[in-house]
């Protein structure tokens, strides 16, 4: 039986382009017959792990760069640029039995997603190997010079966050890791569209008898309020950390502080969007996890002042009671919440002071720390 900590927000954000689509536009969804807003799992995503890497300083990169990335460092350390260049599109041959491809310009045809430490092994290994490099520069078809088991090796190397969100590399057998969490696309409970905004840039040197803009450009924002759902496997995070309750708790402490704090960064300078939930839920649950976007797939209707916030504030917790009731609350060992009003929410469990009272109640019952002996 697995366990998982389910994590559900609301939160307002006002004009932003969080997420843009080829075009430039907010990205949208049709959910319950009306256009929303969306922001997908991959940017939101994005910007949890590089915060969970920050709590945890445990840097990983996910790059095609790695062959320039050792080319350069060995140029620094005084090889000659084709040497330099020559080892590292080694370091893509020589991994796994039938190598990486590597593009002309030198990146590899797939993304890696490993350690940032490990550029620096790989390069040691081209040091310990420099005369077969050199020896094999001018081969016609060199085959795999570097050590395969060495590079590999490296290459396969886990951080806590590819522990937790895992990594897809059919190209080296053994690489793939499956991720532990799930983020979900968060999208607006109401229905929302993107708006056009059109803009002008004065030159600050055009003379007093001059007018106009030395720029002038149109731009696309939205605003609303969202559902925000994401989930962890707890047995699936031990299972990938090779079951350290300790790197656990604070791998799954660092992810539920990242969703509930953490906001993409897309026009962060043109909007400063940097709100926070209006309301969090976390509940831990054995068999299955649940999300709670249903609750929005009829679109939420503004209260009598003309805000969201509150009707979904309402909606989740209406909705989260019905589901109580049809699972009859089993199978669910936590559940809190935490809201930016007073009004208590029945069916979303305990009320906590804080997001990170809250947090701190679901880890404990997530990953329960033994009592010291006296």
């Amino acid at each position: 039986m697995s366990m998982f900590l389910d994590l559900s927000a609301i939160q307002s954000v006002p004009v932003a382009n969080l997420n843009r689509d080829d075009l430039g536009s907010p990205k949208t969804v049709r959910y319950g017959n009306a256009t929303r807003i969306r922001v997908s799992s991959q940017s939101w995503k994005r910007v949890i792990r590089t915060g969970v890497e920050d709590d945890l300083g445990e840097k990983a990169a996910r790059t095609r760069l790695v062959p320039l990335k050792v080319k350069a460092a060995l140029e620094k350390a005084g090889w000659p640029a084709d040497l330099a260049d020559f080892a590292g599109r080694q370091v893509a041959a020589s991994a796994g039995k039938k190598g990486l491809g590597v593009e002309n310009a030198g990146h590899t045809s797939v993304l890696l997603f490993l350690p940032e430490a490990g550029v620096e092994d790989l390069v040691a290994v081209c040091e310990e190997h420099r005369p077969a490099l050199e020896k094999a520069q001018g081969a016609a078809k060199p085959g795999q010079v570097l050590p395969n088991a060495k590079v590999e090796e490296i290459l396969k190397r886990r951080t806590a966050s590819i522990s937790l969100l895992g990594r897809m590399l059919a190209e080296l057998p053994g690489a793939n890791v499956d991720g532990a969490a799930g983020v979900a696309h968060a999208f607006t409970t109401h229905a929302s569209e993107p708006q056009r905004d059109y803009f002008t840039a004065v030159d600050d040197w055009l003379g007093e008898a001059e007018t106009g803009s030395g720029h002038l450009n149109t731009s696309e924002f939205s605003s609303g309020v969202f559902y925000r759902y994401a989930t962890v496997n707890i047995t699936d995070l031990l299972r990938n950390l090779e079951g350290d309750k300790d790197a656990a708790r604070t791998v799954l402490a660092s992810f539920t502080e990242q969703f509930l704090l953490s906001l993409p960064q897309a026009k962060k300078n043109s909007t400063a969007p940097h709100t926070l939930p209006d309301l969090a839920y976390l509940a831990v649950r054995n068999k299955r996890p649940i999300s709670l976007a249903a609750a929005f797939e009829t679109p939420v209707r503004a209260d009598t002042s003309g805000g969201f916030s509150g009707p979904s504030r309402t909606a989740l917790a209406d909705y989260a009671k019905a589901i109580n009731r049809l699972t009859g609350n089993r199978d669910r060992t936590f559940h809190g919440y935490t809201a930016i009003t007073e009004e208590p929410f029945v069916g979303l469990g305990t009320c906590h002071e804080s997001l990170y009272d809250l947090a701190d109640a679901a880890l404990a019952a997530a990953l329960p720390q033994k009592e010291q002996s006296a």
